[in-house]
C-alpha cells in the first residue's frame, strides 16, 4: 500500500491543488488535468521536494492502480525490492538491511574489536554522528528542499537568483524581500520549506 504518512503537494501552474496523502494529491491532480487545464500539473514530495512523475492517462482507478503498484514494487518506499530481499530473515522486527560496506583493513581490525562486533559498533558510530550533526543536517536539507522546489516552480521569477543566495548564505530578510512578489500559494511553501533552513521549526 501507499505509505501514508508520506504527504505530498501538488501545483497546477502556480496554484496549489491539494496537499496531504499521495492518494488523495493524486485524485484532485487528475480532476484538474481532466478539465484539460492547460497549465502543467505537479506534484512534489512536500518534505524533500522530490517531483513525482504521474501517468495521468485513463482513469482515476487506472492512475491510483499504477502507482499502488510503483509503491508495492518500491519505485516510491524507503525499501525497494532488492533491499527487501535482503533484509536478515532472523530479525525482521528490527528490519534490517545487509549492504556492502567498503572500509580499509585497519578500520575492520578496529571494528572487530569492539563490543559487539562491527554491526553494533557500526550503528552506534551512525546514531552518534546523527545526534552531533542534526541541527547542521536539518539546516542544509531544508535549503535544499527548498532549493529544488524553487528551481523548478519560482526558475523564472524575478530575483530567483538572489533568493538562491540569502537562503544559502542563512539571510531570511534578504530572502523573504526576494520571494514577496512571487505566486502567493508558491511562495507560501517555500517559506514554509525554508524555515528550518534559517535555524526555525516547521509548523
Amino acid at each position: 500500500m501507499i505509505r501514508q504518512e508520506r504527504q505530498y503537494i501538488a501545483f497546477g501552474g502556480t496554484a496549489r491543488i491539494a496537499a496531504g496523502p499521495l492518494t488523495e494529491v493524486a485524485r484532485a491532480a487528475k480532476g484538474v488535468t481532466d478539465r484539460g487545464d492547460s497549465c502543467p500539473v505537479l506534484i512534489f514530495d512536500a518534505v524533500t521536494s522530490d517531483q513525482l512523475e504521474v501517468d495521468f492517462r485513463g482513469s482515476l482507478d487506472n492512475v491510483l492502480g499504477r502507482l499502488l503498484s510503483r509503491e508495492q514494487s518500491g519505485g516510491g518506499g524507503e525499501i525497494n525490492a532488492e533491499e527487501n530481499a535482503r533484509r536478515s530473515p532472523g530479525r525482521p522486527k528490527l528490519g534490517v538491511i545487509a549492504r556492502e560496506v567498503t572500509l580499509l583493513p585497519r578500520h575492520w581490525d578496529w571494528l572487530a574489536q569492539q563490543p559487539g562486533g562491527a554491526s553494533v559498533a557500526l550503528r552506534k558510530l551512525v546514531e552518534q554522528a546523527k545526534r552531533s550533526s542534526g541541527d547542521a543536517d536539518r539546516v542544509r536539507l531544508a535549503r535544499e528542499s527548498t532549493y529544488r522546489f524553487m528551481s523548478a516552480m519560482a526558475g523564472n521569477e524575478p530575483g530567483f537568483e538572489e533568493a538562491t543566495r540569502a537562503l544559502f548564505a542563512g539571510n531570511q530578510d534578504r530572502f523573504d524581500e526576494m520571494i514577496r512578489s512571487w505566486p502567493p500559494d508558491v511562495r507560501e511553501h517555500i517559506a514554509e520549506l525554508a524555515r528550518p533552513g534559517f535555524g526555525q521549526s516547521s509548523t
